[in-house]
């Protein structure tokens, strides 16, 4: 009895460490949206390959039963108007020389610009000095005397 629960013990052990690294299915995390590995729809496929954190060394994943996507898929041509293909290039009407013109457009001007206010003059000298001005006095740390 005492081997049997060893013996299923360890295989359900091992089981769920080879979980991780073996094939699994995959099935989109939202319906309508397709799984794509390197240009292959896996959804609902077997991939098999290493990622995640238990892969050594970068091994390229192997889809089962995945269709391949076309990047840009190749659609038909349908013109509705005639049933065949446009020409190529503009297609310009040369106007007769004695038609009659249109009225001249009314003149039109309109501009803007911007600039600073100007400033007053100011001079380097005060247009009234103080009488006395007093520096402030330096002690040997460099800082002012009574500065704490």
């Amino acid at each position: 009895m005492r081997i049997g629960l060893a013996l299923a013990l360890l295989i359900g052990t091992s089981l769920t460490a080879l979980a991780d690294s073996g094939p699994v299915i995959v099935i989109p995390g939202r319906p309508g949206v397709p799984v794509i590995i390197n240009g292959v729809d896996a959804s609902y496929a077997i991939v098999e390959g290493d990622w995640g954190l238990a892969r050594r060394n970068h091994v390229q994943p192997t889809v089962y039963g995945g269709r391949y996507v076309d990047p840009e898929p190749h659609v038909g041509h349908y013109y509705p108007s005639l049933g065949h293909a446009p020409g190529y290039g503009r297609l310009e009407i040369e106007p007769p020389a004695n038609r009659k013109l249109p009225p001249r457009a009314e003149s039109f001007h309109q501009s803007w610009s911007a600039r600073s206010d100007p400033t007053p003059v100011q001079s380097d000298v005060p247009q009234t000095p103080p009488a006395v001005i007093l520096a402030p006095e330096i002690g040997p740390s460099g800082l002012p005397r009574g500065f704490r």
